[in-house]
């Protein structure tokens, strides 16, 4: 038994290819069908009735491909939009938000949490609540960072630019004492090597789209909802530049994108 239908990702661009690489690792023989919303990015600037509109389109897109579940492999998304329709369709839709303050609560020592993430995630303090509903003795530090998904997206993942950016965003953070940091944003575990390396050895940095994938896999137990496909199909798809997505893409996971397909969403 099981269910061999592919799995729905979602982001607005090459950020949720963090949630791929997981995916891949932990669940090989899954199909998937992701979709970067590269028409609208950066989601930190948008308002919530935008991002709502936009969360719906992708929703129903990805329902027309008969997916079996969707993750929301977005920070802003995961914070904004899916405490809200997270109820309004019968598939599981799971995002980054929870899995990754259940990571920081379990790990911290000193229960200092800091939280890198777009500006419209720390205006909604999702991190927050999350992690102060599973222990209120925790401080949670956040601070957005608008500079890391554009750096991204252009796929400067070692430049000197990155570089000051992180300092420039995580100094702060590091004063407060931290001792563990979210990366509330899937594009951000791209920089995880320069962002570990500035923070040190005594900074747990915490990947969401590994705890996502984790959740995703209890979730799946719990439904029978695990595919056994020898030769998975994975597809792509966005909503604005392909061929940025598809040369970022390819740097970033390598040839698992062999084609990006452009589509107009209503």
């Amino acid at each position: 038994m099981g269910d061999n239908r592919p799995i729905g990702i979602l982001d607005s661009g090459v950020g949720g290819l963090t949630v791929v690489r997981s995916l891949m690792e932990k669940l090989p023989e899954e199909s998937f069908i992701y979709f970067g919303d590269t028409a609208h990015l950066p989601y930190g600037s948008k308002s919530e009735p935008e991002l709502m509109r936009y969360a719906r389109e992708i929703i129903a897109f990805l329902l027309q491909q008969d997916v079996k579940a969707v993750i929301v492999a977005c920070g802003t998304h995961s914070s904004i939009t899916l405490p809200h329709i997270a109820g309004d369709y019968d598939i599981p839709l799971m995002g980054v938000v929870k899995a990754a303050a259940s990571c920081a609560v379990k790990i911290t020592r000193n229960r200092k949490i800091g939280i890198a993430a777009t500006q419209a995630t720390v205006n909604s303090r999702a991190y927050t609540g999350e992690i102060q509903r599973l222990n209120p003795d925790c401080q949670v530090f956040e601070t957005a960072c608008p500079q890391f998904v554009p750096l991204v997206e252009s796929g400067k993942l070692e430049d000197e630019e990155t570089r000051q950016a992180i300092a420039e965003y995580l100094q702060p953070l590091l004063e407060e004492g931290i001792d563990s940091l979210v990366l509330g944003c899937t594009h951000y575990p791209f920089l995880e090597r320069l962002i570990g390396n500035y923070v040190g050895k005594g900074v747990e940095v915490i990947d969401p789209s590994c705890k996502t994938v984790e959740q995703a896999m209890d979730i799946f137990t719990a439904k029978n909802l695990f595919g056994h496909n020898p030769s998975p199909a994975r597809k792509f798809y966005v909503s604005g530049n392909d061929e940025s997505f598809y040369k970022v893409g390819r740097l970033l996971i390598g040839d698992t994108i062999k084609e990006v397909h452009k589509v107009k969403l209503d």
